[in-house]
């Protein structure tokens, strides 16, 4: 589902009702009942996680007044919509000061609350991707800032967290587009180097009768045209990190002068009569195999055993496509934010399918770059198929798994099958809470032409009405998604739970009470 929000509140009523509408408008609640267990929640590691806060503000022993203080001393920074049945001026400014992002009295609307929630989600990832963006530019960046759900990248991750604890030389391995900078940014900014310099250098976008010189430095009037002194990367980078990309396109003679500097700490610009002690943090990249070119006779054996102390392999995009839903709601986010197109809140499921079909040969680079078109390209408030032509026309037509909302910027989308899209697109569009909500007046449950309890329907489209007309019970609609599933993730049982947003034990005993163990083939799957 959506995001996970945390409801707070005494009453168990007004508990149930916020639950309810929390999952209709297409999220995850969490639910506690005091002001004490929330904060459990928040200061836990389930605590990042939570991507919102409906928080009661009467409550016994600590109120919501109480959690605000609580969560600024924390320094917790989710964001907070503070709801009560005393709606005085003055608590509300109270409230606000205190920092909450919103403030609803009860009894609330679904709809006013729904505005809430999308807004307070939309200015979350904003001021998420800004502190990102801050963080990568001050070197402060941390392994916490990158969000996978990747099991490759989790170990990636992993990796990076202990190389980051000592000063050992990084080998990042990885095919070009896959992030390799952003996680030499992430070791340096969980260092004890954080917030130092941090110098790129691209050895394979050199000239080669420069590199000496740029890497290295150069005194006034060590070869012609050089008439000033020049501090090379190796000193910028003086208590820092030096990033060495494409390090496998050096020259051999600038490879020697390189092992001299790791095995020495020292550095010879040129033309100068005494070398420089430096101090730096090498982590290196290439998107080539460095075994290879050594083999060949083009990289120096002992270099590349200087470099290759602690590699770390980064997994192209189409090995982690857990991660695409992820990149694209944290590209959306910053692209219509730097275009000014604030409208768009997200991706339609029938887009998030296509883009999760394809393989991305340029990786997340690629795929950064397709977003930052669609969003230019966009005239409405979703990012549709029509907005990733090029992607469209290698993947061809997509069959997406149901109604299956995806979550980007702001609440659920509902797209269907491309079968149905013709026929439903003159029905008003309710966009959540968004700029494109419009009055359902003279909408009909069963457009003509839509499949009903006649016939079979596409794969993926589940049908609301059986053979008489009327709405199918709730266990006929459970027990065809849960087959969907299984058809659509080959039996995984782990990840059709995953989708499911359900237990593997409940998954288990629903099969067994709609008589689906024999036919979900989960030995061989798993």
């Amino acid at each position: 589902m959506g995001e996970r929000i945390l409801v707070v509140d005494d009453d168990p009523i007004q508990r149930r009702l916020l639950e309810e509408a929390v999952r209709r408008f297409g999220h995850s609640p969490v639910v506690v009942d005091s002001g004490v267990e929330a904060l459990r929640v928040l200061t836990s590691p389930e605590g990042r996680t939570i991507s919102l806060v409906i928080l009661d503000l009467v409550m016994p022993d600590l109120d919501g007044m109480g959690v605000l203080g609580e969560l600024r001393k924390a320094e917790i920074a989710v964001p907070v919509i503070v709801q009560t049945s005393h709606g005085g001026i003055d608590v509300v400014v109270s409230a606000m000061r205190a920092g909450a992002f919103d403030f609803v009295v009860k009894p609330i609307s679904p709809e006013r609350l729904q505005v809430s929630v999308v807004n307070a989600l939309k200015f979350a990832s904003l001021e998420e991707e800004v502190v990102r963006t801050r963080r990568t530019v001050s070197g402060t960046l941390t392994f916490d800032d990158l969000a996978t759900s990747s099991p490759a990248m989790e170990r990636v991750i992993r990796l990076g967290r202990r190389a980051s604890a000592s000063q050992i030389p990084i080998l990042i391995e990885g095919e070009s587009g896959v992030g390799k900078e952003l996680i030499a940014r992430a070791i340096q900014g969980s260092s004890d180097r954080r917030a130092r310099p941090f110098v790129t250098v691209n050895c394979g976008a050199i000239a080669e009768n420069l590199v000496e010189s740029i890497l290295f430095g150069h005194e006034k009037g060590a070869f012609t045209g050089a008439v000033d002194r020049h501090v090379g990367k190796f000193q910028e980078a003086h208590g820092g990190t030096l990033f060495l990309d494409e390090v496998g396109e050096l020259p051999p003679e600038i490879q020697v002068k390189l092992l001299r500097a790791i095995q020495e700490g020292e550095i010879e610009p040129v033309g100068a009569r005494k070398s420089v002690k430096v101090d730096f943090r090498l982590i290196s990249a290439t998107n080539r195999s460095l075994l290879d070119l050594t083999k060949a006779g083009r990289f120096r054996e002992d270099l590349y055993y200087r470099l290759n102390v602690f590699p770390i392999w980064v997994p192209p995009l189409r090995e982690r496509k857990e991660d695409i839903p992820e990149l694209v709601r944290t590209f959306v986010t910053r692209f219509a934010a730097e275009e000014g197109r604030r409208r768009i809140i997200g991706v339609s499921a029938e887009a998030m399918a296509l883009l999760e079909r394809y393989d991305w040969p340029g990786n997340v680079r690629q795929l950064e770059n397709a977003v930052f078109r669609a969003v230019v390209l966009s005239d409405g408030d979703l990012l549709g198929v029509d907005e990733f032509p090029q992607i469209a026309a290698q993947v061809g037509p997509v069959a997406i798994d149901g109604r299956r909302a995806v979550f980007v910027t702001g609440p659920a989308v509902t797209a269907t099958s491309e079968s149905v899209s013709a026929q439903v697109s003159s029905l008003p569009r309710l966009v959540a809470g968004g700029a494109g909500e419009a009055a359902m007046s003279g909408w009909s449950p069963n457009p003509a032409g839509l499949t009903t309890g006649s016939g079979p329907a596409p794969f993926g489209f589940l049908r609301s009405l059986d053979e008489t007309g009327h709405v199918r019970d709730l266990a006929a609609i459970e027990e065809e998604m849960i087959r969907v599933a299984i058809d659509h993730y080959g039996g995984r049982m782990t990840e059709v739970a995953r989708r499911l947003g359900i237990g593997r034990s409940t998954l288990y005993r629903k099969l067994k009470e709609y008589g689906l163990e024999e036919g979900a083939n989960v030995e061989a799957a798993e």
